[in-house]
């Protein structure tokens, strides 16, 4: 019987001993000295949010360690760099002649100063300096209203058409006139609808009305408008429609359960999705603004006049180069580039008042 005792006695104690252990520093109380327990962690108490600690910040590199983690990236660009610095920041130079008496025989240097007198063809109110302007600003202004939305047209009806076979077919006849220089666009203008052209030879022989449509100076602006339209719209829908290729088509499928056929996709969906890159194409427009293209006038303007084709461009050429006044040409080139400077900064800050990045990001 006492046997029997021993057994449940020392079953009882080793029960009881995980009780015991527990016994000694409160939780969260760091152990008795001298002892090797391990402090045991606070509980949270009941209702406290658990603090994670969260990902560990990157370590933000210096200039010398991005230099040398991109030094490949950074050794390919050096060719392009040098090209731009040689072909477009060196020849900046050369706008000292503006202040200058340039003459070809002498150098830069040795031409005597003039200071502002070059600039009197525009401060003055020269005649013909007056018309070649004149006659800029409406080129300008029909590229910007007429020919800039052309290409965002051709690029929504692409985007329209079901059968990609077709959209190559579109695509590849209106990107070829881009690929040919003005000297073969404004021969085949000439060919087609000169006054020796084929249209006027086939009128005369069923006795139709002729039409001089290149040497009419009041057609002039048309002319070119149409030219330029005919050269490069299509060749101006491949950013377009990179941009319309973009665009999430589960948001056009949430117009249409709400009901919006193909016009209300458009407005709704396609335009706003290539907003930023409209506006940017016009913005870099509005840079290029005075330059309306020089090889395509001047191509033309024997059967027109100065009178109606005169532009800066033709202006600086004809007066400037092939009239000896070297620093006339080179002020008013100056001129034309700072207009452009402040009209891309001007509508860049006005993009960013309609909330758009612009060609870069507000300072």
């Amino acid at each position: 019987m006492a046997s029997s005792g021993t057994p449940g006695s020392a079953g009882e104690a080793t029960r009881a001993a995980p009780a015991a252990v527990t016994t000694g520093p409160d939780v969260g109380e760091p152990p008795v000295p001298g002892t090797d327990a391990a402090p045991v962690p606070a509980r949270p108490e009941v209702g406290a949010a658990e603090v994670r600690p969260g990902p560990p910040r990157p370590r933000r590199l210096s200039h010398w360690q991005r230099l040398r983690r991109d030094r490949f990236l950074l050794l390919l660009s050096v060719p392009g760099v040098a090209l731009v610095l040689l072909f477009q920041y060196v020849p900046l130079l050369g706008n000292v002649i503006a202040f200058k008496d340039y003459q070809p025989y002498l150098t830069i240097w040795e031409s005597p100063w003039v200071g502002f007198q070059n600039f009197d063809v525009i401060f003055n109110g020269d005649p013909a300096f007056l018309n070649a302007l004149k006659n800029t600003l409406i080129i300008s202004f029909l590229q910007i209203v007429v020919v800039f939305p052309v290409p965002i047209a051709l690029a929504l009806l692409l985007n329209s058409l079901l059968s990609e076979r077709i959209k190559r077919v579109v695509q590849s006849i209106l990107y070829l006139p881009h690929f040919m220089s003005w000297v073969i666009i404004v021969a085949l203008f000439q060919h087609m609808l000169g006054n020796a052209g084929i249209y006027n030879n086939w009128a005369r022989q069923h006795g139709f009305p002729l039409l001089n449509i290149i040497g009419d100076p009041d057609l002039f602006f048309t002319l070119i408008t149409s030219q330029v339209i005919w050269k490069d719209a299509g060749w101006g829908t491949i950013i377009f429609l990179a941009a319309i290729s973009r665009v999430d088509l589960e948001l056009y499928e949430a117009v249409a359960v709400d009901g919006g056929g193909r016009l209300r996709q458009l407005w709704h969906v396609t335009l706003p999705a290539i907003r930023s890159v409209i506006v940017l194409l016009l913005i870099l427009k509005l840079g290029d603004v005075l330059s309306v293209g020089f090889e395509q006038i001047i191509l033309q303007q024997g059967p027109v006049g100065l009178e109606r084709s005169e532009v800066l461009d033709t202006y600086v050429y004809n007066y400037g180069i092939v009239g000896g006044n070297w620093g006339v040409s080179a002020a008013v080139g100056l001129v034309k580039g700072l207009i452009g400077a402040i009209l891309v900064l001007g509508a860049n800050k006005v993009a960013h008042l309609f909330g758009e990045r612009g060609i870069y990001a507000k300072w």
